[in-house]
């Protein structure tokens, strides 16, 4: 399905009925990441489970400028005033994450709870900066095939490379389904996002921080020193897990998920 907002069009999915729960992809992938711990959550009938493209990624309309993770968030509200959503719970992971907080920061109000996965809350440094601007004049350059090369190996653990090559097969197709476009300019806009770190002693809604235990990117040791800034958070590492921690163990990840959702309720 998509939907029209701020003049383009934002494709997204929507099963279920109960609160809303809105699931924010990783970079450079889609809202297909998420498909197997929809299906999971899908029977407990509690939840309205819906899952968003950002622009120029999946199926979604690319935009020629910056996706700032302010104008995401936009997007996010405007797929929830479309959807007559007054407020969700947000799980984002990585870059879903960053626009969770941006989210945060803009509608606190219609924030009803936090899955906080595989991210974190402080800003790019000079060298990230630099790795981003890198990212944004390649793709521009040759188009997404060097891409996954370079994301493939930052996303996933040596364990799941080596013993599940599927993984890194679906990974690699949604990185390839992604635009020039929409890859820079997600880029650049996660170069230029806001440090959020003075927001999480004042986050008083139910908040889940995942991390994969061999995730280097979000190191376990990093985001346990963040989760403890937010009142009352739950933090839960999961075994033998990159950064992409829901694909890579699923069944761990949604289980961490069932365990924190009734606090929702």
């Amino acid at each position: 399905m998509k939907v029209r907002i701020k003049g383009r069009d934002i494709a997204y999915d929507d099963h279920g009925i109960g609160v809303p729960l809105l699931f924010l992809h990783a970079f450079p992938l889609n809202r297909s990441m998420w498909d197997e711990t929809i299906k999971a959550l899908l029977p407990e009938n509690r939840y309205r489970l819906v899952s968003l493209d950002w622009r120029g990624f999946g199926e979604s309309e690319a935009d020629t400028g910056v996706s700032t993770m302010e104008a995401l968030a936009d997007d996010v509200a405007g797929l929830m005033d479309a959807l007559g959503m007054q407020n969700a719970v947000l799980c984002g992971l990585s870059m879903g994450g960053y626009v969770a907080f941006a989210f945060l920061r803009k509608y606190p109000q219609r924030v009803r709870g936090l899955v906080l996965a595989n991210t974190k809350p402080e800003p790019d440094d000079a060298e990230g900066k630099a790795n981003r601007e890198k990212v944004a004049t390649l793709v521009e350059a040759q188009g997404v095939d060097p891409i996954a090369d370079i994301q493939v190996p930052k996303l996933l653990s040596v364990a799941t490379r080596q013993h599940h090559p599927e993984i890194e097969a679906r990974v690699r197709q949604m990185i390839h389904a992604a635009t020039p476009e929409g890859i820079a300019g997600a880029s650049r806009g996660m170069a230029q996002r806001l440090d959020s770190t003075d927001l999480l002693p004042h986050i008083h809604c139910p908040v889940l921080v995942i991390t994969g235990e061999q995730d280097s990117l979000m190191t376990p040791q990093k985001v346990q020193a963040y989760a403890a800034r937010i009142p009352d958070a739950q933090f839960v590492v999961i075994p033998e897990a990159g950064h992409l921690s829901n694909l890579e163990q699923p069944a761990r990840f949604d289980q961490a998920l069932r365990s924190f959702l009734p606090k929702t309720l």
